[in-house]
Protein backbone atom coordinates (compact mmCIF):
# COMPACT_ATOMS: atom_id res chain seq x y z
CA UNK A 1 0.00 0.00 0.00
CA UNK A 2 1.37 3.35 -0.63
CA UNK A 3 0.78 6.24 2.13
CA UNK A 4 -2.74 7.15 1.74
CA UNK A 5 -3.99 3.82 1.74
CA UNK A 6 -1.99 2.78 4.52
CA UNK A 7 -3.29 6.19 5.99
CA UNK A 8 -7.21 5.04 5.47
CA UNK A 9 -6.61 1.48 6.40
CA UNK A 10 -4.92 2.67 9.67
CA UNK A 11 -8.16 5.17 10.47
CA UNK A 12 -10.67 2.38 9.54
CA UNK A 13 -8.73 -0.07 11.99
CA UNK A 14 -9.24 2.89 14.52
CA UNK A 15 -12.70 3.71 13.95
CA UNK A 16 -13.54 -0.19 14.43
CA UNK A 17 -11.38 -0.13 17.65
CA UNK A 18 -13.39 2.60 19.05
CA UNK A 19 -16.54 2.01 18.02
CA UNK A 20 -16.28 -1.44 19.26
CA UNK A 21 -14.71 -0.70 23.12
CA UNK A 22 -16.78 2.40 23.51
CA UNK A 23 -13.77 4.31 24.65
CA UNK A 24 -10.07 3.95 23.69
CA UNK A 25 -7.51 6.45 24.88
CA UNK A 26 -5.06 8.13 22.19
CA UNK A 27 -2.04 6.85 24.25
CA UNK A 28 -3.11 3.15 23.43
CA UNK A 29 -4.06 4.00 19.84
CA UNK A 30 -0.58 5.32 19.29
CA UNK A 31 1.10 2.32 21.06
CA UNK A 32 -1.32 -0.46 19.01
CA UNK A 33 -0.58 1.39 15.63
CA UNK A 34 2.51 2.33 15.75
CA UNK A 35 2.41 6.27 15.34
CA UNK A 36 3.26 9.40 17.15
CA UNK A 37 0.58 10.78 19.32
CA UNK A 38 0.42 13.73 16.85
CA UNK A 39 -0.49 11.50 14.23
CA UNK A 40 -3.28 9.88 16.23
CA UNK A 41 -4.77 13.32 17.24
CA UNK A 42 -4.95 13.67 13.57
CA UNK A 43 -6.64 10.31 12.29
CA UNK A 44 -9.37 11.40 15.60
CA UNK A 45 -9.80 14.99 14.16
CA UNK A 46 -10.71 13.35 10.48
CA UNK A 47 -12.67 10.69 11.96
CA UNK A 48 -14.73 12.97 14.13
CA UNK A 49 -15.24 15.23 10.71
CA UNK A 50 -16.32 12.24 9.27
CA UNK A 51 -18.90 11.93 12.10
CA UNK A 52 -17.72 8.45 12.98
CA UNK A 53 -16.94 9.54 16.27
CA UNK A 54 -16.38 11.81 18.76
CA UNK A 55 -12.96 13.44 20.38
CA UNK A 56 -12.91 13.84 24.53
CA UNK A 57 -9.78 14.68 26.82
CA UNK A 58 -7.94 11.77 26.80
CA UNK A 59 -8.93 9.79 23.81
CA UNK A 60 -12.16 9.09 21.87
CA UNK A 61 -15.74 7.68 22.25
CA UNK A 62 -18.04 6.01 19.37
CA UNK A 63 -21.12 6.44 22.76
CA UNK A 64 -23.56 8.24 21.62
CA UNK A 65 -24.19 11.87 23.74
CA UNK A 66 -25.59 15.33 23.03
CA UNK A 67 -22.80 15.51 20.59
CA UNK A 68 -22.38 12.43 18.60
CA UNK A 69 -25.63 10.23 18.42
CA UNK A 70 -23.82 6.75 17.05
CA UNK A 71 -23.74 5.03 13.73
CA UNK A 72 -26.16 4.31 10.94
CA UNK A 73 -26.46 0.61 12.42
CA UNK A 74 -27.28 2.14 15.81
CA UNK A 75 -29.77 4.31 14.89
CA UNK A 76 -31.75 1.81 13.12
CA UNK A 77 -31.98 -0.93 15.41
CA UNK A 78 -32.83 1.58 18.05
CA UNK A 79 -36.99 1.92 18.72
CA UNK A 80 -37.24 -0.04 14.98
CA UNK A 81 -40.62 -1.25 15.82
CA UNK A 82 -41.75 2.20 16.57
CA UNK A 83 -40.15 3.48 14.12
CA UNK A 84 -41.79 1.53 11.41
CA UNK A 85 -44.92 2.45 12.87
CA UNK A 86 -44.54 6.37 12.95
CA UNK A 87 -43.29 5.90 8.72
CA UNK A 88 -46.54 4.10 8.24
CA UNK A 89 -48.12 6.59 10.03
CA UNK A 90 -46.61 9.15 8.05
CA UNK A 91 -46.92 7.72 4.83
CA UNK A 92 -50.37 7.70 5.40
CA UNK A 93 -50.53 11.82 4.90
CA UNK A 94 -48.77 11.35 0.94
CA UNK A 95 -50.75 12.69 -1.69
CA UNK A 96 -50.22 11.40 -5.23
CA UNK A 97 -48.35 14.37 -7.64
CA UNK A 98 -46.75 15.78 -4.61
CA UNK A 99 -43.01 16.21 -4.12
CA UNK A 100 -42.03 15.02 -1.09
CA UNK A 101 -38.81 16.01 0.61
CA UNK A 102 -37.19 13.13 3.42
CA UNK A 103 -33.92 13.64 5.32
CA UNK A 104 -31.38 11.31 6.18
CA UNK A 105 -33.00 10.04 9.63
CA UNK A 106 -33.35 6.21 9.84
CA UNK A 107 -37.09 6.60 10.44
CA UNK A 108 -37.21 8.82 7.08
CA UNK A 109 -35.48 5.70 5.44
CA UNK A 110 -38.08 3.37 6.88
CA UNK A 111 -40.78 6.18 4.97
CA UNK A 112 -38.63 6.13 2.09
CA UNK A 113 -39.53 1.94 1.37
CA UNK A 114 -43.26 2.76 1.45
CA UNK A 115 -43.39 5.81 -0.53
CA UNK A 116 -43.88 3.51 -4.27
CA UNK A 117 -47.26 2.73 -2.84
CA UNK A 118 -48.23 6.44 -3.60
CA UNK A 119 -47.02 6.89 -6.72
CA UNK A 120 -46.67 8.80 -8.34
CA UNK A 121 -44.23 11.16 -6.49
CA UNK A 122 -41.44 13.44 -6.68
CA UNK A 123 -38.98 12.61 -3.76
CA UNK A 124 -36.06 14.91 -3.06
CA UNK A 125 -33.22 13.34 -0.40
CA UNK A 126 -29.82 13.85 1.02
CA UNK A 127 -29.74 10.11 2.51
CA UNK A 128 -27.56 7.34 0.17
CA UNK A 129 -30.01 4.49 2.09
CA UNK A 130 -32.82 6.27 0.41
CA UNK A 131 -31.88 6.83 -2.84
CA UNK A 132 -30.43 3.20 -3.07
CA UNK A 133 -33.65 2.24 -2.28
CA UNK A 134 -36.04 4.72 -4.54
CA UNK A 135 -33.81 4.33 -7.31
CA UNK A 136 -35.84 2.79 -10.26
CA UNK A 137 -39.25 2.73 -8.61
CA UNK A 138 -42.06 2.58 -11.39
CA UNK A 139 -43.98 6.09 -10.17
CA UNK A 140 -41.18 7.63 -8.78
CA UNK A 141 -39.44 10.62 -9.73
CA UNK A 142 -35.95 11.10 -7.60
CA UNK A 143 -33.90 14.03 -7.20
CA UNK A 144 -30.88 13.46 -5.23
CA UNK A 145 -29.34 16.23 -3.00
CA UNK A 146 -25.54 15.78 -3.35
CA UNK A 147 -22.65 17.83 -1.89
CA UNK A 148 -19.58 16.22 1.19
CA UNK A 149 -20.64 12.49 1.79
CA UNK A 150 -20.37 11.75 5.33
CA UNK A 151 -19.98 7.90 5.91
CA UNK A 152 -21.03 7.98 9.43
CA UNK A 153 -24.68 9.36 8.75
CA UNK A 154 -24.68 7.48 4.93
CA UNK A 155 -26.01 10.75 3.43
CA UNK A 156 -24.14 14.05 2.14
CA UNK A 157 -24.22 17.20 4.26
CA UNK A 158 -22.64 20.93 4.47
CA UNK A 159 -23.00 24.06 2.50
CA UNK A 160 -23.48 22.48 -0.82
CA UNK A 161 -26.20 20.09 0.22
CA UNK A 162 -27.79 23.18 1.34
CA UNK A 163 -27.51 24.99 -1.76
CA UNK A 164 -28.58 21.88 -3.52
CA UNK A 165 -32.13 22.04 -1.36
CA UNK A 166 -32.74 25.86 -2.09
CA UNK A 167 -33.40 24.95 -5.25
CA UNK A 168 -36.27 23.05 -5.13
CA UNK A 169 -39.65 23.61 -3.77
CA UNK A 170 -41.10 20.83 -1.91
CA UNK A 171 -45.44 20.41 -0.77
CA UNK A 172 -44.34 18.04 2.35
CA UNK A 173 -41.14 17.59 4.59
CA UNK A 174 -40.83 14.80 6.70
CA UNK A 175 -37.83 15.10 9.26
CA UNK A 176 -36.65 13.46 12.14
CA UNK A 177 -34.30 14.98 15.14
CA UNK A 178 -31.78 14.06 17.27
CA UNK A 179 -33.60 15.50 20.42
CA UNK A 180 -36.36 17.84 21.47
CA UNK A 181 -35.81 19.83 24.39
CA UNK A 182 -37.82 22.50 26.20
CA UNK A 183 -39.66 23.18 22.90
CA UNK A 184 -36.82 22.97 20.26
CA UNK A 185 -35.23 20.50 18.29
CA UNK A 186 -31.41 19.79 18.48
CA UNK A 187 -28.85 17.78 16.64
CA UNK A 188 -24.92 16.88 17.01
CA UNK A 189 -23.54 18.14 13.99
CA UNK A 190 -23.95 21.40 12.40
CA UNK A 191 -23.59 20.42 8.95
CA UNK A 192 -26.18 18.60 9.72
CA UNK A 193 -28.73 21.44 10.78
CA UNK A 194 -27.54 23.32 8.23
CA UNK A 195 -28.93 20.94 5.68
CA UNK A 196 -32.32 20.48 7.47
CA UNK A 197 -32.92 24.36 8.15
CA UNK A 198 -32.60 24.58 4.48
CA UNK A 199 -34.93 21.83 3.83
CA UNK A 200 -37.57 23.36 6.65
CA UNK A 201 -37.32 26.82 4.46
CA UNK A 202 -38.16 25.33 0.80
CA UNK A 203 -41.36 23.35 1.89
CA UNK A 204 -44.80 24.52 2.20
CA UNK A 205 -45.29 21.72 5.08
CA UNK A 206 -43.24 20.57 7.35
CA UNK A 207 -44.13 17.46 9.74
CA UNK A 208 -41.45 15.79 12.14
CA UNK A 209 -41.56 12.19 12.88
CA UNK A 210 -39.74 12.00 16.23
CA UNK A 211 -40.60 9.08 18.72
CA UNK A 212 -40.67 9.79 22.54
CA UNK A 213 -37.38 9.08 23.74
CA UNK A 214 -36.44 12.04 21.32
CA UNK A 215 -37.73 14.18 24.10
CA UNK A 216 -35.64 12.51 26.97
CA UNK A 217 -32.34 13.64 24.94
CA UNK A 218 -30.22 16.32 24.36
CA UNK A 219 -28.37 18.00 21.68
CA UNK A 220 -25.69 20.07 20.90
CA UNK A 221 -26.78 22.71 18.19
CA UNK A 222 -30.18 23.97 18.20
CA UNK A 223 -32.17 23.36 14.12
CA UNK A 224 -35.25 24.82 15.41
CA UNK A 225 -38.74 25.20 17.81
CA UNK A 226 -41.35 22.76 17.62
CA UNK A 227 -43.62 25.30 16.76
CA UNK A 228 -41.79 25.90 13.52
CA UNK A 229 -43.44 22.55 12.25
CA UNK A 230 -47.17 22.25 11.29
CA UNK A 231 -47.30 18.73 12.19
CA UNK A 232 -45.79 16.13 15.01
CA UNK A 233 -45.89 12.42 14.52
CA UNK A 234 -45.51 10.43 17.49
CA UNK A 235 -45.66 7.69 19.95
CA UNK A 236 -47.88 7.12 22.74
CA UNK A 237 -45.28 6.69 25.03
CA UNK A 238 -45.17 10.24 25.19
CA UNK A 239 -46.88 11.74 28.01
CA UNK A 240 -50.08 13.81 27.72
CA UNK A 241 -48.61 17.01 29.51
CA UNK A 242 -45.73 16.99 26.92
CA UNK A 243 -48.57 16.65 24.21
CA UNK A 244 -50.81 19.24 25.20
CA UNK A 245 -47.71 21.67 25.61
CA UNK A 246 -46.62 20.68 21.78
CA UNK A 247 -50.21 21.54 20.52
CA UNK A 248 -50.65 24.61 22.59
CA UNK A 249 -47.72 25.92 21.21
CA UNK A 250 -49.09 25.61 17.51
CA UNK A 251 -48.29 22.46 16.35
CA UNK A 252 -51.07 19.77 15.65
CA UNK A 253 -49.30 16.23 17.07
CA UNK A 254 -50.96 12.88 16.32
CA UNK A 255 -49.85 10.08 18.53
CA UNK A 256 -49.26 6.62 17.16
CA UNK A 257 -50.45 3.33 19.37
CA UNK A 258 -47.51 1.68 20.17
CA UNK A 259 -47.68 0.46 23.64
CA UNK A 260 -47.74 -3.13 23.75
CA UNK A 261 -46.21 -3.42 20.62
CA UNK A 262 -44.45 -7.14 19.91
CA UNK A 263 -41.04 -7.21 19.91
CA UNK A 264 -39.84 -3.77 20.31
CA UNK A 265 -36.32 -3.51 19.13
Amino acid sequence: MDRVEAQEERRRRIRESVLARGFVRTSELAAEFGISLMTAHRDLDALQAQGWLRKVRGGATGLPSAQFHGTVAERMATMATTKRSLARAAAALLVRGQTVLLDDSTTCLMLAHQTPEHAPLTVLTNSLPAITTLAGEPGISLITLGGAYFPAYDAFMGLHTADAVRAYRADVLFLSTTAVAKGRCYHTSPETVLVKRAMMESAARRVLVADHTKFRKDGLYALAPLADFDLLITDDGLSAEEVRAVRAAGTEVTVVPTRGTAGED
